[in-house]
């Protein structure tokens, strides 16, 4: 299954949308969900520094590793990921905007950081690298754009070396049938649709080759992110008050969705 929305779609949202992302999801760029526990409690950027964390650790990344960050998006978890392990890091992404403000943050970094990160715009279903250029794969909120996730997830597994380790995590659809408000607010807003529940996305993976390391159903920390970002939009935006306004139900409904088990989140850590 492809999704009806194409990548040249996604690529136009994104280059249009990252000054709204950037103005209450994270001023540094970075777009991705939360892991809550007690440490983080409710706060947002908290979360998303949490599942990074968790990310790292269960993608054992050290200094000697070559990381691709598939989606990288403005550059920031690949900046921050590079100078945290010491490690090298390429980032591609659809976007052309944002792979411009990556190479741009990219060189305001002293010479022995910038030599450890490179940036890219690429395909995720065409990567511009030879079979295994890679130690580990890294992707956050990305795969569920790409129409074509079978052949993303044959990508990846050609650019990892043997033994190599992907993480990532991907939004999942639990059931098939999906409300009207779930379609408009959810799958429509997002140019997204997935054949993959929770299950199914770890046999797709074992379909390319992957062992499963392990695997988490995050959906619940999808419904606090959601809400905690209905909080955060801004309510006194003369000049995007209606797009705000949009963005706070869409992102309300999504929570719902989430309850009613038609949209969720998966955390998935594989090898080659």
């Amino acid at each position: 299954m492809t999704s009806r929305f194409s990548e040249q779609e996604t690529e136009s949202y994104y280059d249009s949308e990252d000054a709204i992302y950037r103005s209450f999801w994270d001023e540094d760029g970075s777009v991705h969900w939360g892991v809550f526990d007690e440490e983080t409690g409710d706060d947002f950027l908290k979360a998303c520094a949490n599942l990074d964390n968790m990310m790292v650790s269960k993608g054992q990344i050290t200094s000697s590793d070559r990381v691709l960050d598939l989606g990288c998006g403005n550059g920031t978890t690949a900046i921050w990921l590079s100078g945290d392990r010491n490690c090298h890091v390429t980032g591609v992404d659809l976007s052309g905007v944002r792979v411009q403000n990556a190479q741009s943050a990219r060189a305001k970094l002293d010479q022995d950081a910038q030599s450890k990160l490179a940036f890219e715009k690429a395909s995720a279903t065409d990567l511009p690298f030879d079979d295994g250029s890679f130690t580990r794969l890294w992707s956050q909120a990305v795969i569920y754009h790409v129409p074509d996730k079978e052949k993303v997830l044959e990508e990846a597994y050609r650019v990892l070396e043997e033994g190599g380790i992907m993480v990532f995590d991907d939004l999942i659809k639990p059931k098939p049938n999906i409300s009207e408000a779930a379609q408009k607010f959810v799958y429509d807003r997002l140019l997204y649709d997935t054949p993959f529940n929770f299950e199914s996305y770890q046999d797709a993976l074992k379909k390319q080759g992957f062992k499963i390391l392990e695997a988490h159903d995050l959906s619940s920390h999808l419904r606090n992110s959601y809400l905690c970002l209905a909080d955060r939009t801004p309510k006194f935006d003369a000049e995007h008050a209606e797009h705000y306004d949009y963005l706070t139900n869409s992102y309300r409904e999504t929570a719902r969705a989430v309850d009613n088990k038609e949209l969720g989140w998966g955390l998935y850590i594989c090898q080659k």
